[in-house]
């Protein structure tokens, strides 16, 4: 299978997947094969919350549009016009070890190994099993030569000849252990960080909301912490969040906010509360569910020294500062194909096995 047919595939998938991006799910006539997958992806996705309650439909949608505005054949094309792919190389076997924290979350491992030409060997989360085979089934009904570039698994790993695991930092230590003598990409927990000013706009901060909520702040890409120069008035930031606070109405979210609050309280935490979301200074990158930590700074060059030496802990860094790889307020969520987890470049590292 040439490189643009995998292209043309994806391409269609992402057309597919776009008809589940708002709540009134849109049949097109104009898509392919709708009559076999439309309704029984659309059934999938409005029973995900009973196996996986942190899957609401929003926050499917979210994953949905997400991925329907990367799969175009401008972005394909483009993306993967930046590397050297030939024909020549036997198609390898990679073994890829999912996530369920967010839903989609290990997609792009997967598109990478098949835009690659190689064979994905798939062990899914437990909570997150559903989705993604029919996305597969429909990518082979419409490029029919993917059927053996697939299989999905429950067992142990075998008769693979590389690996792109992600999970804990407990998992990514058996990971180490099992699959070190392998090619390998391994991932670890990560967090991302906002640093304001004070000067941001009620728009920027609105849209700092999305990143650090968006998922329930469940992925490696959500903010869990901001850094904020002394004497900041929390109030502006406090009324741009407030969008978000039906959060609570979601069990699982109101629960970590009630668990938080009560440990936060037996301890005399000093804690910063608005009905939905705790604040909590801490040095620490990674804050549970329904908390943001913060943290002060003296100055922003003090900062960016800071934040370079942590840098294997951070995904994202969201500013509107000139800090080194900050990128703008509310895209966390929305990564481009080339914007590679953990900074690790997927595909060169597929082009590469030998």
């Amino acid at each position: 299978m040439k490189l643009h047919q995998r292209i043309i595939a994806f391409s269609e998938l992402g057309r597919f997947m776009g008809q589940f991006t708002e709540s009134h799910f849109s049949k097109k006539e104009t898509v392919a094969y709708n009559e076999l997958f439309f309704q029984q992806l659309a059934d999938e996705i409005t029973h995900a919350k009973h196996y996986n309650p942190w899957f609401t439909l929003d926050n499917l949608m979210l994953a949905f549009q997400s991925w329907s505005e990367s799969l175009t054949l401008d972005n394909l094309t483009y993306w993967t016009g930046n590397y050297n792919f030939t024909n020549d190389n036997k198609p390898k076997t990679i073994g890829l070890i999912m996530a369920g924290n967010i839903p989609l979350v290990g997609f792009h491992d997967l598109l990478s190994v098949l835009i690659t030409g190689n064979k994905a060997l798939v062990k899914l989360a437990s909570n997150d099993k559903k989705i993604l085979p029919i996305l597969i089934q429909y990518l082979i009904k419409i490029e029919p030569e993917f059927c053996n570039m697939v299989e999905f698994t429950e067992e142990k790993l075998t008769n693979f000849e590389a690996v792109i695991a992600t999970g804990s930092n407990n998992s990514a230590r058996y990971f180490e252990y099992y699959f070190g003598k392998y090619p390998n990409i391994i991932r670890k927990n990560r967090n991302s960080v906002a640093v304001l000013t004070g000067k941001e706009t009620e728009e920027e901060l609105t849209l700092l909301a999305n990143d650090i909520f968006q998922y329930f702040g469940l992925g490696c890409r959500s903010v869990s912490k901001i850094f904020v120069p002394k004497n900041y008035n929390f109030d502006q930031f406090f009324k741009a969040i407030d969008t978000y606070k039906n959060l609570l109405n979601y069990k699982k979210y109101s629960n970590n906010y009630d668990y938080n609050k009560a440990v936060y309280l037996m301890s005399l935490f000093p804690i910063l509360d608005n009905g939905f979301l705790l604040l909590k200074e801490d040095f620490s990158y990674t804050s549970p569910i329904a908390t943001l930590f913060y943290e002060y700074y003296d100055t922003l060059a003090e900062l960016a020294i800071k934040l370079s030496a942590n840098s294997e802990q951070l995904q994202c860094i969201v500013s509107s500062e000139k800090i080194q790889y900050a990128i703008p307020f509310g895209s966390t969520q929305s990564p481009d194909l080339w914007d590679y987890a953990d900074g690790i470049d997927t595909i060169d590292f597929l082009l590469k096995l030998t």
